[in-house]
């Protein structure tokens, strides 16, 4: 079989850049002449430094030679990752027109961070502001399956910023939409570090009310670098009333009165504060312990802005990708009681 340029560039034009969609040929991205010999293929890739999802585009790149041109194609090590010059162009500022950044946080996983920050989004879209929200749970992206919008892929606008995701009057943008959905995202927490600045400083986010992003549980680098690359204006903190989440839940509040952190606590969410049966709505269960949430906020000296009672409504909306806060019932005026709390229209008219 004989080799020649056309033919790796028709293989590679398979291969997208996850943050654009775009392929890498017409991106530009296959930087140099191909090089060939005999059976061995060679080429620059040109990426900006630091790119996390460099390794992965290589690993594409060599599977999409082997599959469209030769399994005989001596390819393996032989792509190499070059940078672009310094961009003598002013760098567009994402964040220019957004008004407030807050972080909903949990000191641990599973208390309904994700579901409690989806259905705030929709509430205070609903009330009129302009709202964006970014999946920062890199390792467990869920924002995208409870938007009903997980096969969706962001493209690029006319300056190379990556354009959020609309849904419900709510702009989105998750690692989720970048990588396979069955596939664990196995990166060093440099790599989260970067991927997450890119999808805050490299995206088309334009004039927001309220920017929310839902952290990962715990403490981590990812919570770092959010501190160090956005101003945020404050932070909420979802648990639920049982004791080993309000004792994470402490450690998460300190993180943030840090004085190398300082972000102001706006409120507490108790979540899953009690069960409710659909066919008794009036019955209350305390399956985790009551109020313990609540309890909490008074000690600390923090508003408690809303209990949110367990109920199966709650799940089975998310499953179906319309978060409770678009429907009229119990559990969704819980939400919309929460985007109404004066914390939202002061730190609001403050920007």
């Amino acid at each position: 079989m004989t080799l020649y340029p056309q033919l790796i560039l028709d293989a590679l034009a398979h291969v997208k850049y996850p943050a654009t969609g775009q392929d890498i040929v017409s991106a530009g991205m296959v930087y140099d002449n191909i090089r060939i010999d005999g059976m061995s293929v060679s080429f620059s890739l040109l990426l900006k430094p630091n790119d996390p999802l460099a390794k992965s585009l290589v690993k594409a790149c060599e599977q999409a030679i082997l599959t469209y041109v030769s399994p005989e194609t001596d390819i393996i090590g032989h792509i190499d990752i070059v940078h672009p010059q310094a961009d003598p162009q002013p760098k567009v500022d994402a964040m220019a027109k957004v008004k407030c950044k807050i972080a909903v946080s949990s000191g641990k996983g599973g208390v309904g961070k994700s579901t409690v920050s989806a259905n705030l989004a929709v509430a205070l879209a609903k009330q009129g502001y302009k709202i964006g929200l970014l999946d920062a749970d890199i390792y467990g992206p869920s924002i995208p399956k409870m938007f009903g919008i997980e096969g969706e892929r962001p493209v690029a606008d006319e300056q190379g910023l990556i354009v959020p995701i609309e849904k419900y009057g709510v702009k989105i943008l998750s690692i989720g939409f970048f990588v396979d959905p069955g596939s664990a995202i196995v990166w060093r927490g440099a790599m989260a570090s970067n991927a997450i600045k890119q999808l805050i400083s490299e995206a088309a986010w334009g004039e927001l009310d309220f920017f929310l992003i839902d952290l990962p549980p715990g403490t981590s680098d990812i919570h770092l670098t959010l501190v160090q690359n956005l101003q945020l204006d404050g932070a909420i903190v979802v648990s639920t009333p049982q004791a080993v989440a309000l004792a994470d839940a402490v450690k998460g509040i300190d993180m943030f009165r840090n004085p190398q952190v300082n972000v102001p606590i706006l409120g507490i969410v108790e979540n899953m504060a009690w069960f409710t049966p659909e066919e008794l709505p009036e019955h209350k269960y305390y399956l985790f312990g009551k109020e313990g949430a609540k309890q909490l906020a008074e000690r600390e000296g923090i508003e408690l802005l809303g209990q949110v009672p367990l109920v199966q409504s709650i799940c089975e909306s998310g499953d179906q990708g319309r978060p409770i806060a678009l429907q009229s019932d119990i559990v969704s005026a819980v939400f919309a009681d929460m985007a109404k709390k004066s914390i939202f229209a002061e730190i609001s008219k403050k920007r």
